[in-house]
């Protein structure tokens, strides 16, 4: 099985680097992907927007044949989730790394601090405390020096969907963060941040108790997760 792993914000295709040995150790071929404007530290983000991520992982699923998994770490997952609503008859399974579906009109966040067409990697302060379990001082450290700013226009632009044939593809939720139980409790309160996961009709969710960051603080068991929801048949 072809499988495109998508990094969350502030990563490029590295991040992956301790997750795919499984998969790839299992037969299956693995796609990370640096997409347009993460290329390095000094490369361009202007006029980058969620929309061109997007096409970029469209273009590598219509560059590979029959069904693909995505996998979406963070804001990868709204990413992804694009992807499924272009092309919902090639995929196999969309697996969403903390992280969830974004509905028509969502942003991934546009209340990160910018500087020009660039969101850096906020200092840690910025961040809940339950996003930093788990991950140490060295893993801190090697974090910030292979952090890329994010192009503004990809955190702040509107998800646009129009097939609702995405509903009907397997979902693999790997809860992080936030355990399957609270998420399951905001569907059913009618949680708008849970909306359209909450029309998903096929969705599975994997409990993988860390912080935000679980390609660097437990990637070996997020290659089993990954790989269990890859190897499950509808």
């Amino acid at each position: 099985m072809d499988i495109i792993l998508v990094p969350g914000f502030w990563l490029d295709a590295s991040s992956w680097e301790e997750v795919t040995p499984a998969l790839d150790a299992a037969g299956h071929r693995t796609h990370p992907l640096t997409l347009p404007g993460m290329e390095s530290v000094d490369a361009s983000r202007a006029g980058i927007g969620l929309h061109d991520h997007i096409n970029a992982v469209v273009a590598t699923l219509d560059a590979l044949e029959g069904k693909v998994v995505l996998v979406g770490h963070s804001g990868g997952g709204a990413i992804i989730h694009g992807a499924l609503d272009a092309r919902p008859n090639r995929v196999e399974r969309a697996i969403y790394v903390d992280s969830g579906p974004l509905g028509e009109g969502g942003v991934i966040n546009d209340e990160l601090p910018a500087d020009g067409d660039d969101v850096p990697l906020p200092p840690w302060e910025g961040f809940e405390d339950a996003d930093l379990v788990d991950l140490d001082e060295m893993l801190r450290e090697a974090f910030r020096a292979r952090a890329i700013p994010q192009p503004k226009g990809v955190a702040s632009g509107q998800q646009h969907l129009s097939d609702e044939r995405r509903y009907d593809v397997p979902a693999t939720i790997i809860a992080c963060e936030f355990p399957s139980a609270m998420l399951k409790e905001w569907i059913d309160a009618g949680h708008p941040f849970v909306a359209e996961l909450a029309r998903m009709r096929d969705v599975e969710y994997v409990d993988l108790p860390t912080g935000h960051w679980p390609q660097f603080t437990k990637p070996t068991e997020l290659g089993q997760a990954i790989l269990s929801a890859v190897e499950r048949r509808r």
